[in-house]
């Protein structure tokens, strides 16, 4: 039976018929090595005629052994007879035990358990013949000592052949394996390992880890090396690698992107591990590998705000959201939703970004009531209806022109939509009534301002600043302490990440079509943050306000924009330079290389929430910003761009235009402010000389 399934074995697969048994048909009676390799297993045939062949060659080489190499002293039968015996039980053992069985390239100690009880069963078999057979026929089989040498090299010889086989097909598949460097040698690193080694697939292979502890430097695991972080060159240049993997358990947002900041910078791609309660979920597998990003990169540790606070605020309210389905506006809209308001309303003027966020509302939050209205805040009529029919309780005003190019070619637009509609939405806050508060989003383009967006968003401000103190010394005048005011409050922060028309989804379009990727200025930088880490500082700073203040968020440390379009190309795989060039193009109209600091200690006042500041800004005469407002409007409205301009200029007098077009207009402030200050020099000194002297 042991022989005919054998022999069924062979025959099935000289004949092709071998899917049944696990193991292919070979192409047309020959089986290349190329092949062999890339079926990941090896053939049982070739295990059972590999395992006979070595069981065939220990026996013999346990003879010589026994007989010190002499041919002439081994008795011919003696030796035949051993030979056959011997091989046939091994065969039957292998039979038994199926070993052949076993998929040597990922052979285990079990696999040499399973060697060791065929050789034990076949030993035990021979012990047996030699004492029936010696008893009866005075002869034996096979000598004891020719047992007792064939035990051990049959072992070695059928053992080692497996992780002989397994040393083949592995280093075969990593060939052409991407060298890898693994940063972090502790458990999670060497998890990681582990899975990069026993990979079918054979894409990966580590060549090296890299820590920071110094105590593991220059030591091995699994025969790997570890290296320290200072040794990266020297790392690339020896093994050619392009990738490396961040392994380490609970590392800090923060260290993580400073080094992958320092891989990236030497033309590293990065994939990192989800780290903490992710990693603990399950086993570590490479699928649980992610490329980073450059939004990664930019990412800080999440952070903490009032739940608490904001559910008592936002819970079973009427809220309004203007410029709902932009970047911002929308995201409000989601997070304003987990807090189960009593009704949402969300205005905009784009029709199909707003009926999309609507329905990822409705498919998210069915149980939270939604109105969508088209509609331009600019429409006087159109909002006070939409103020009037839904009266509502809180007020977010993220609706607003933040194009800086556009707005210099359009400044009427600017003052239409930036200042005339937020003083729309802000009075119609005020008459209905808006119980709990108005939040106006801004800009930090609105801190000394170089172009006419900036300077609209802080005209705007003023307004609002203006308005607020106005119902205070109102209800200050009418003893009215008890009447419920709207808090008017101002939060203002920079660059948003993946926002529209923010430079990182620029630069991936220009990546996608093959560059060139094009940067104004080589030493431009900005300020950025994520839309969810904004809009969560929106909604606190609109709680914690008590009314009147401007708050600016902490935006962290600026980005130069070379280094970001450098960071991007790199973990696309290419080459900065060679595979995609970097543009200047010059700056555009309005803008500066430099945004102004927002946390900077001396023009702003901390709160409770280490990212939330309170600006110190001037305080505003409401008469004076209402009646300026109003003449503002009237010359946007006239739509002569220059007198719209200078009025700007003269309500902000901070407003500095910057490689634009109306920077003649400071010249020419500049020159009367000068004249006006010669007149005054000149008429000191003439009332100078004809006072006289004193005795």
């Amino acid at each position: 039976m042991i022989f005919t399934e054998l022999l069924k074995e062979l025959y099935n697969y000289s004949k092709g018929n071998s899917q049944a048994h696990n193991f292919p048909a070979p192409d047309q009676g020959k089986m290349k090595f190329s092949n062999l390799l890339n079926l990941g297993y090896t053939p049982r045939w070739v295990i059972i005629s590999i395992d006979i062949f070595l069981s065939f060659f220990s026996v013999i080489l346990s003879f010589l052994l026994r007989f010190n190499f002499r041919p002439s002293a081994i008795i011919n039968d003696l030796f035949l007879r051993g030979i056959l015996v011997t091989v046939g039980l091994y065969i039957i053992s292998f039979f038994i035990v199926k070993s052949y069985k076993e998929i040597i390239r990922h052979a285990t100690y079990r696999s040499v358990l399973k060697i060791l009880y065929a050789i034990i069963t076949a030993t035990a078999g021979l012990l047996f013949l030699n004492i029936f057979i010696g008893t009866t026929g005075n002869f034996y089989v096979v000598p004891y000592s020719v047992l007792l040498i064939n035990f051990f090299i049959s072992f070695f010889m059928l053992a080692g052949s497996r992780f002989f086989i397994k040393q083949v097909f592995d280093t075969a598949l990593r060939l052409n394996a991407q060298p890898v460097f693994i940063f972090g040698a502790g458990a999670v690193g060497q998890a990681a390992l582990k899975e990069i080694s026993q990979d079918r697939s054979g894409k990966l292979k580590a060549v090296a880890f890299i820590d920071d502890d110094p105590d593991a430097t220059g030591k091995s695991i699994s025969g790997v090396t570890v290296y320290a972080l200072s040794q990266l060159d020297k790392l690339v240049k020896k093994h050619s690698a392009k990738k490396v993997i961040i392994a380490i358990n609970n590392i800090s947002l923060e260290r993580r992107n400073e080094v992958a900041s320092f891989f990236i910078s030497n033309g590293l791609q990065v994939s990192v591990i989800n780290s903490g309660e992710q990693f603990q979920d399950g086993p570590f597998t490479l699928r649980r590998l992610k490329d980073i990003k450059i939004e990664d990169l930019l990412e800080r540790e999440p952070i903490q705000i009032d739940n608490v606070h904001i559910n008592a605020t936002l819970h079973a309210k009427r809220i309004l959201i203007t410029g709902a389905a932009g970047s911002i506006g929308s995201e409000i809209a989601k997070q304003v939703a987990y807090f189960g308001p009593e009704l949402i309303i969300l205005c905009d003027i784009a029709e199909s970004p707003l009926h999309n966020i609507g329905l990822e509302l409705e498919e998210h939050f069915k149980e939270v009531p939604c109105k969508l209205y088209i509609a331009n805040i600019t429409d006087a009529r159109r909002m006070e209806y939409i103020f009037k029919n839904f009266a509502p309780q809180v007020v977010f005003h993220a609706a607003a022109y933040k194009h800086v190019p556009m707005m210099e070619e359009h400044p009427q637009e600017a003052i239409l939509n930036n200042v005339a509609g937020t003083k729309i939405i802000a009075d119609l806050s005020l008459k209905f009534n808006a119980e709990r508060f108005f939040v106006m989003v801004s800009t930090d383009k609105a801190v000394n301002p170089t172009n006419i967006m900036g300077a609209s968003k802080r005209i705007a401000e003023m307004y609002i600043q203006g308005l607020y103190q106005n119902t205070i010394k109102t209800a200050t005048i009418n003893s009215d302490h008890k009447t419920n005011r709207t808090v008017f409050i101002t939060t203002r922060f920079g660059n948003v990440l993946a926002s529209n028309g923010s430079v990182i989804p620029r630069f991936k379009e220009q990546l996608a079509k093959g560059g060139p990727i094009t940067v104004t200025h080589p030493d431009i930088t900005r300020f950025f943050m994520t839309i969810s880490e904004a809009c969560q500082l929106v909604l606190e700073a609109g709680v914690m306000g008590k009314g009147g203040e401007v708050f600016v968020f902490d935006m962290g440390k600026s980005i130069r924009i070379t280094d970001l379009a450098h960071n991007m190309i790199i973990l696309a795989g290419l080459k900065p330079g060679e595979d995609i060039a970097i543009h200047y193009t010059g700056l555009r109209p309005g803008e500066k290389l430099y945004e102004e600091l927002l946390n900077n200690e001396e023009i702003t006042v901390p709160t409770y929430h280490p990212k939330i500041k309170i600006a110190r800004v001037q305080s505003v005469d409401f008469t004076y910003i209402s009646n300026a407002l109003q003449n503002l409007q009237v010359v946007a409205l006239k739509g002569i761009e220059d007198d719209c301009v200078k009025l700007m200029k003269t309500i902000v007098p901070e407003f500095i235009s910057n490689n634009s077009r109306f920077e003649y207009l400071d010249r020419d402030k500049k020159q009367a402010d000068l004249h006006a200050a010669s007149n005054i020099l000149n008429t000191t000194a003439e009332n100078s000389a004809i006072m006289p002297a004193n005795d």
